[in-house]
């Protein structure tokens, strides 16, 4: 029979130990090679994919760390100064003075119900903008192209901006930029134009703008934007995690815009600008163009529009009924008339009419006409009863030079349209050019086209002709529709530049120039070059011209005791429906040498054409005394002697 033992537990060591291998009888042998050699490839694997790792997750706490940085650095987009406006003799016209502006975070206001209230109290008490017209931004701003940003103020008081920076409001900004400074105001505000921030569409246009930058909205300010608007810069400002500044580096220094420097002399200008202020307000007038431009190479001498306006209003919105005043007004201030106006240029036209009469044969300069202060024309439906086209007066026998010296419209009338059936005596026998030549000569001195100045807005004109009349209105052209366009009246409309530029071809020989405000980017360039024309007929015209100053007759005589020799044609266009008459001077001088060609327009004057000549014959002077060469000055006394030589000498 077995007998078991209680079984002893076993320690690991005991089992292991070197007495229990000795007495079984087993020796101890080495471990094999190849065995050693994977161990040691797995240690090294597993080293390498240890170091591995703690590379990556340095470079990865170093790459977070970075962004982490990143998030709380903030880079400021810093404005740049535009460019520098100046006049021709170096007077400043525009320029910048650095501001602080508050602007509205418009997306942040209306998401924030919860910061309205306390942002309209800050409007009230800190920029003086009542809850009604900052509501009112915020309807005008939905009713155009929506803007992210609205200006509140451009010119914050020193406590104003401590007050706003100490609030850190996410909804009214603080900016530094600058506050555009016009110097000359009202006298050059057409002109100059001003600048306003940038819009949603201004943004579309001009990529590199910022939301918060000014950007050109009229005038040259407009037109020449990429030019004078300058490159912004760049500054970091690094906050920590509650947003607090630590620190403020500089980037990039902003850059200011290309300087212009105009044609335009200020001096000349501010003399043009009151004079025919105080001849408008003589009148109790309000309306009126004054325009001077070079005949020899369609440099702008002067530009002046009434009424005018102050550009430097559109800065700020605390001014934002100002600006809606200015916007709404009925004279409409802000409108260049200069460019944009279109008139009917009265007998102002009818120096170029002579021009296309005689080059086309219609007439001889000694050709006579009898004017008994009317023409009548057969009225076919009531033989008793003719169509009376009217002259201003009585003025018998009249040639070219005559013609043109007293205006008379019995000579044009039928130099235009021809002699009537059954004309009278001393009207017969001319065959008129008719409204296909005098549209087709009113085109080859630009009429009808934009001239090409260096302003947005200029307009084109309106040229009448017989297929035109029809299709717009089912009626045919007739003899009296020529008779009127003859005479500058009817459908022709013209702007004030493009008639004095077709005057500066008269004055210069036959080159209409393209007109300019700033030097330095136009070299002297014809539209229109009518030297073909001929240089006998031009003068033919230009005697005319002269006539009208030297003759008592002439409608300018009043300019005769200027100290030289001046050519000009006056010119009254009747409008609404003949209630109204709006008067016109163009002229040029010194007559031998021309350096200045003029234009004045009154509107609704209240005796015609005399209401412009004092203002052009002062101008004038003003001009002759203070900006006309030496050469010309020196020309005086010739010009004396020649002004007292009888007109049949």
């Amino acid at each position: 029979m077995f007998k078991f033992r209680k079984k002893r537990d076993l320690a690991l060591e005991e089992s292991l130990g070197d007495d229990w291998v000795r007495d079984l009888g087993v020796t101890e042998a080495p471990l094999n090679q190849q065995i050693l050699f994977y161990l040691g490839v797995i240690v090294f694997l597993v080293g390498l994919g240890a170091t591995v790792k703690i590379i990556l997750l340095a470079f990865e706490s170093s790459f977070y760390k970075a962004r982490a940085l990143a998030n709380l650095s903030e880079v400021q987009r810093l404005p740049a100064p535009r460019g520098i406006i100046y006049d021709a003799r170096g007077k400043v016209l525009a320029e910048n003075r650095p501001v602080f502006l508050a602007f509205l975070n418009v997306r942040e206001f209306l998401r924030r119900s919860d910061l309205q209230n306390q942002t309209l109290k800050v409007a009230g008490e800190v920029l003086g903008i009542s809850a009604d017209d900052f509501w009112h931004l915020i309807e005008e701003n939905n009713q155009g192209v929506f803007s992210d940003t609205i200006l509140l103020n451009a010119d914050l008081s020193q406590s104003q901006l401590i007050k706003l920076e100490s609030l850190d409001s996410t909804v009214i900004l603080v900016s530094r930029g600058f506050d555009r400074h016009y110097p000359q105001g009202p006298v050059f505000a057409s002109v100059v134009g001003y600048t306003g921030i940038a819009s949603a569409e201004d943004l579309k246009r001009y990529p590199n703008l910022g939301g918060r930058d000014f950007v050109g909205k009229a005038g040259l300010e407009a037109f020449y934007e990429n030019k004078l608007r300058g490159k912004p810069g760049t500054s970091v400002k690094v906050r920590d995690a509650r947003g607090n500044v630590l620190d403020q580096k500089k980037g990039k220094e902003s850059e200011i815009g290309q300087e212009l420097h105009l044609t335009i002399d200020a001096d000349f200008q501010t003399y043009f600008y009151s004079r025919l202020k105080q001849g408008l307000e003589s009148l109790g007038r309000k309306v009126g163009v004054g325009l001077a431009i070079d005949p020899r190479d369609g440099r702008v001498l002067a530009m002046v529009n009434l009424p005018s306006y102050d550009n430097g209003i559109f800065n700020s919105a605390s001014t934002s009924k100002a600006v809606a005043e200015l916007l709404s007004a009925p004279l409409k201030p802000l409108f260049n008339r200069a460019i944009g106006g279109l008139y009917s240029p009265g007998s102002t036209i009818k120096p170029l009419h002579a021009i296309a009469a005689l080059s086309e044969g219609v007439i001889t300069p000694e050709r006579e006409i009898f004017s008994p202060g009317y023409l009548d024309v057969p009225n076919p439906y009531n033989p008793d009863e003719p169509t009376r086209f009217l002259d201003w007066r009585y003025q018998g026998q009249v040639n070219l030079a005559s013609a043109l010296a007293q205006s008379s419209n019995v000579y044009f009338y039928i130099v235009g349209g021809g002699s009537p059936p059954r004309a009278a005596a001393g009207q017969e026998g001319v065959k008129g050019l008719g409204i296909n030549k005098l549209k087709e000569w009113w085109q080859k001195f630009g009429l009808g086209i934009p001239n090409g100045i260096d302003l947005f807005g200029e307009a084109a004109g309106s040229l009448p002709d017989a297929l035109s009349r029809e299709k717009k209105t089912g009626k045919p052209w007739l003899l009296g529709d020529t008779y009127n366009v003859a005479i500058g009246q009817g459908d022709l409309l013209v702007t004030p530049l493009q008639l004095l530029s077709y005057i500066g071809a008269v004055a210069n020989g036959g080159e209409v120039y393209q007109t300019f405000l700033v030097n330095g980017f136009h070299q002297p360039k014809a539209v229109k070059d009518l030297s073909a024309v001929g240089t006998s007929v031009i003068k033919e015209v230009q005697k005319g011209m002269e006539r009208a100053v030297t003759s008592p007759l002439g409608t300018a005589y009043a300019l005769h005791d200027l100290p030289f020799k001046v050519a000009a044609k006056t010119g009254s266009a009747q409008i609404r429906n003949n209630s109204q008459e709006n008067a016109f001077f163009v002229g040029y001088a010194p007559a031998q040498n021309p350096e200045i060609s003029i234009l004045v327009l009154v509107e609704n004057s209240k005796e015609g054409s005399l209401n412009a000549v004092p203002i052009a014959k002062d101008v004038l002077d003003w001009y002759y005394l203070n900006r006309m060469t030496k050469v010309n000055q020196e020309n005086k006394n010739i010009n004396d002697y020649e002004s007292n030589i009888p007109e049949n000498f």
